[in-house]
């Protein structure tokens, strides 16, 4: 609620008299459950989450487990990054693998505390709302609700709305600006480093581009081949179903 209050009171004047191509829209949730669905219903989703490590309660686990949960295919095997390990006894956990994605500790809340920290807004997710078909997960870790420290992340926005203000098109959320320039381009237009974070799911598109004009010879192949030139245009499934 503090996040919400402040956001708002410091950008009266983007809510009275907004200058951008589309409506953005900020929420802000209490963990990964997201259950105001600030990921399907905002622009920028502000995703909080606790600082220090899991709680592990040994006893609740071994109950859970004598009440039939199956720690292994439920827990381990639905994380995310696999960063638990039970070997029938014993439930290990590598804390900095963590994505704090809540699973196992709706699994086993008893067992499994979501940590003794003060929550912070932890992540962030850009999405064009329902219009857009994927998010893009991004700055991990950076908003502190409690002392209110958010001058990084408000300098960051600005960034992110000089670059839609440039590139966007009309009534073109930004979750959709990014689908079409791609997140390598909307990541050096505001000035922020990759992270594997940002990486939603391992490449699918066999096809690549070529900043030159390559001339592919026999010689690339085992077999007999003719000629063929590489134009220099991004090779997408898209286009090749167009030509």
């Amino acid at each position: 609620m503090k996040i919400c209050y402040d956001l708002t009171m410091d950008y009266q004047d983007e809510l009275h008299r907004p200058a951008f191509p589309y409506k953005f829209k900020i929420k802000a949730a209490g963990c990964a459950n997201d259950c105001v669905a600030s990921i399907a219903r905002a622009d920028l989703s502000i995703i909080g989450t606790w600082k220090d490590e899991i709680q592990q309660d040994d006893a609740e686990v071994a109950n859970y487990a004598a009440a039939g949960v199956n720690i292994q295919r439920d827990v381990c095997g639905l994380c995310p990054t696999r960063c638990m390990d039970w070997d029938g006894s014993k439930l290990t956990i590598s804390n900095e693998e963590c994505t704090r994605c809540m699973h196992c500790i709706n699994v086993m809340p008893k067992a499994l505390p979501s940590g003794q920290g003060t929550r912070r807004g932890d992540s962030h997710r850009f999405e064009g709302a329902h219009r857009s078909r994927s998010a893009s997960f991004f700055r991990p870790g950076s908003i502190h609700s409690g002392g209110r420290a958010y001058g990084d992340d408000q300098e960051l926005l600005s960034r992110l709305w000089e670059f839609w203000d440039e590139y966007g098109k009309a009534r073109e959320r930004i979750g959709e600006l990014i689908q079409r320039v791609g997140m390598p381009a909307f990541l050096d237009g505001i000035g922020l480093e990759p992270a594997p974070e940002m990486v939603s799911a391992p490449r699918d598109n066999p096809f690549i581009s070529s900043s030159q004009p390559r001339e592919v010879t026999n010689n690339d192949y085992h077999g007999t081949t003719p000629r063929i030139t590489v134009s220099d245009r991004r090779l997408t499934t898209s286009s090749c179903l167009r030509s």
